[in-house]
């Protein structure tokens, strides 16, 4: 494997350019002192090498920073309402302020954009690394960034972060029981609704789902992907209710759904937990606030940032890492989850 391709310096493009590192400084801070020929000189050798200098004002030698990257392709206004992320990133700035460090947070539009994003990131001095998250199955920024040779930390089983050092949750697993637990009430009719299609986990949780009800002898069919938002959870309620053989129990990719499957429940007349039993991922205190209160698959996320960030860390100095999960969610019944009744026509 040949190494990671070393940062260009500014110490590289005054050589490029035929100038000392101070006027490679004076142009890039815009003070006088330099013809404008030379001036334009030494800004053609930076692009052409990829080089700018660090935009937040440290030191322009320096080679290490205090701020670690995390991008995340997802609308505002939709990590707002996210209990996941919120958790997440609170684990992640516990780490950070003991080093006294910063999180350099940004929203993306694209896989694309974000791959721009972490190059300027790294070519810039930004950040010291990134935390990579929602890997796709055949993740576009897997060689990209490994070319690169940023330190970055994936949040995303192996089979999906392409050799990038990982941290993962063990979804399917814990999919497994959650199944398996419904299956023991009674429920022969379990229904999920799921992540986006593509998206690495929702389909590991996906191929658990089918085959665990498979294994029980049972319909692994009834699944509808969904965006994570409530609006589209709702949706995808409604098109599984709304079927002749309507399921009994359905389990959701997270919370934010699954209290929106709640009030269709409510909407369309179905009696939770007596004709219809739901169970959310990610245990949030929005499954605790509801009526009936919601049973989840539950694990500790702001422990999880918290390791994902240690990691980041040791890769930064130059320690080895070894990739591992953190502890498998874990079921926590409560009053949505029942054995079913006869339903009511």
């Amino acid at each position: 494997m040949s190494a990671p391709p070393q940062r260009v310096t500014i110490k590289d493009v005054a050589a490029a350019a035929g100038v000392s590192k101070g006027a490679v400084s004076i142009a890039f801070n815009h003070k006088p002192g330099l013809s404008e020929s030379t001036r334009e000189r030494i800004f053609a050798v930076a692009r052409e090498m990829g080089w700018a200098p660090n935009s937040s004002a440290r030191s322009l030698s320096r080679q290490t920073t205090d701020t670690i990257g995390l991008a995340l392709c997802r609308p505002a206004r939709l990590l707002g309402l996210e209990p996941f992320y919120m958790e997440f990133i609170s684990g992640i700035e516990s780490v950070l302020s003991e080093r006294s460090c910063s999180l350099l947070l940004r929203l993306v539009s694209s896989r694309e954009e974000e791959i721009a994003l972490q190059q300027t990131w790294w070519r810039e001095r930004q950040v010291g690394g990134s935390v990579l998250v929602d890997f796709d199955q055949d993740d576009p920024r897997i060689g990209p960034l490994k070319e690169l040779g940023m330190p970055a930390v994936a949040v995303g089983h192996p089979d999906l972060t392409g050799g990038i050092p990982s941290v993962w949750t063990d979804d399917a697993t814990a999919m497994a029981e959650a199944v398996r637990y419904l299956a023991a009430l009674g429920h022969r009719r379990i229904g999920r609704v799921g992540g986006p299609a593509g998206l690495g986990h929702s389909a590991i949780r996906e191929a658990a789902f089918r085959r665990t009800l498979e294994s029980l002898g049972l319909d692994g069919t009834l699944q509808v992907a969904s965006g994570f938002a409530g609006e589209e959870g709702a949706r995808a309620t409604r098109s599984l209710l709304l079927r002749a053989e309507r399921p009994t129990a359905i389990v959701y990719d997270n919370d934010i759904m699954a209290v929106a499957g709640l009030g269709v429940a409510a909407e369309m007349s179905v009696s939770v937990p007596d004709e219809l039993s739901l169970l959310a991922w990610d245990d949030s205190q929005l499954c605790r606030l509801t009526h009936p209160t919601l049973s989840a698959m539950s694990h500790d996320v702001h422990g999880f940032g918290a390791d994902v960030t240690r990691v980041l860390f040791d890769l930064i100095e130059g320690r080895t890492v070894t990739s591992h999960p953190v502890p498998m969610p874990s079921l926590t019944p409560r009053a949505s989850t029942a054995a079913p009744r006869p339903r009511r026509d």
